[in-house]
């Protein structure tokens, strides 16, 4: 039986879910689930969760959890990443509230922008020391990456490392099953492709039984049916004929059109939640007490199967039944007009032969050009992490678009400097 090691368990309820997902398949019913986190009372929450989870489904993995981040990953055969350096507090408060003090409002800040970069600064040099980790103790591992910035994460490990490496989230799927819900058709009718890079990939086609759905979702637009939530991404697909696959809070500030000082009817009129992933942490934290005592009663725990990846993977891979997901690979020549050293979101055939990612080509001109905005901010970032360069992460915030369209050069540089002080030890030196 496979060994499956989450690294950063603590995230008990993104961990609960991949492992009910995993231990649902009976071939998989037996694995060895090694947990490993920092905070060891959020991993004993964990460990608690996982022998619930088996005993829900009268399995019997082996299940072991470890503050010794070496000891969880040695001989595994999977790895799964879930962490978020720097929490909370000091990383995610630093990331909105500096920027504030400029006048740069962010939603989610997680992606891109200057929270984006800082994120990412903060979070690949952990993920290059887990990878050393695995090239000594596991060299044959498939790391399954789901932390974001997704795209600057995978870029440098790609360049950095040799592990076998795929970066998973859930946006295509679902927004997939969104779309599906505001044209009143089964999701599970609907054939699509989507291709980009991660949080701006577009669906190429969105179809039912060879019939294009697009002037479906053109009518959601005509009927006056757009949800509240979704403004931004239908303003996009209006002007750009395609739909993207992240959220509309998510996409606000990947561009430089919707979040802006001097224009606070534009926040209305689209429905941008600024400051929105500071009160989803907060809630959560608040109700994490709740949660971990509900989690470790004895009472019922249902187990459903989600729609991440992940299990579906690790499953094709181990008994090759084939499946498509979509996953953030190096771009080897999968889309001619994206830079072929980045990280593309394309579909991805798993099955006993591996990961073997779909040859997509030329993307429409205007997403290519779109997607390179947020390439330009990304590529410089890595860079950065692998050089240590100082100017690059200058260079990188000053390309971004949203802080471009917002802050001078000097406001840029300076704020840069700022949130650098203001991370301290969670950063590497620069020079």
């Amino acid at each position: 039986m496979p060994k499956i090691t989450f690294i950063g368990a603590g995230s008990t309820i993104f961990a609960k879910n991949l492992m009910g997902d995993i231990l649902s398949f009976p071939e998989l019913a037996n694995s060895h689930i090694a947990l490993h986190d920092i905070d060891p009372v959020r991993l004993k929450t964990s460990e608690v969760v996982a022998h619930r989870i088996a005993e829900a489904l009268n399995v019997k993995p082996t299940i072991t959890a470890t503050t010794n981040r070496r000891e969880a990953l040695d001989g595994a055969d999977y790895a799964i990443s879930m962490i978020q350096v720097a929490g909370y507090k000091p990383g995610t408060v630093v990331d909105f509230e500096i920027p504030k003090k400029y006048g740069l409002r962010q939603t989610i800040a997680d992606t891109l922008g200057i929270g984006g970069i800082m994120r990412g600064l903060r979070t690949i040099p952990v993920l290059l020391e887990m990878c050393r980790d695995m090239e000594e103790l596991c060299p044959d591992v498939t790391f399954l990456q789901y932390v974001n910035p997704m795209v600057m994460n995978c870029w440098a490990i790609n360049r950095a490392s040799s592990i076998k490496t795929v970066g998973l989230c859930h946006s295509v799927q679902g927004t997939a099953s969104q779309l599906a819900d505001d044209i009143s058709i089964p999701i599970d009718e609907i054939n699509y492709i989507a291709a980009g890079i991660n949080h701006m990939a577009f669906y190429l086609k969105f179809e039912r039984d060879g019939q294009d759905l697009y002037p479906l979702i053109r009518k959601v637009i005509e009927e006056d049916r757009i949800p509240d939530w979704n403004r931004v991404r239908y303003e996009m697909f209006n002007r750009l004929g395609y739909f993207v696959t992240e959220s509309s809070e998510h996409f606000s500030e990947y561009v430089p059109w919707f979040i802006k000082r001097d224009r606070p009817d534009l926040i209305e009129e689209f429905n941008i939640p600024l400051d929105e992933y500071i009160r989803r942490c907060e809630v959560q934290i608040a109700s994490w007490e709740a949660q971990r005592a509900a989690l470790e009663s004895g009472g019922k725990l249902d187990v459903h199967q989600s729609t991440e990846y992940g299990s579906l993977i690790i499953h094709s891979l181990e008994t090759g039944i084939p499946r498509v997901i979509y996953g953030n690979v190096p771009n080897n020549h999968l889309i001619d007009n994206l830079p072929q050293d980045c990280v593309v979101e394309v579909p991805v055939l798993v099955d006993k032969s591996g990961l073997q990612p779909t040859k997509i080509g030329s993307l429409p001109p205007h997403l290519a050009a779109l997607m390179q905005t947020n390439l330009n901010v990304q590529g410089l970032t890595v860079e950065a992490a692998l050089t240590g360069k100082r100017e690059h992460i200058y260079h990188a915030a000053m390309l971004d678009p949203h802080t471009a369209a917002e802050l001078s050069l000097d406001q840029i540089w300076s704020l840069v400097d700022d949130l650098i002080a203001a991370h301290g030890d969670w950063l590497p030196a620069y020079h």
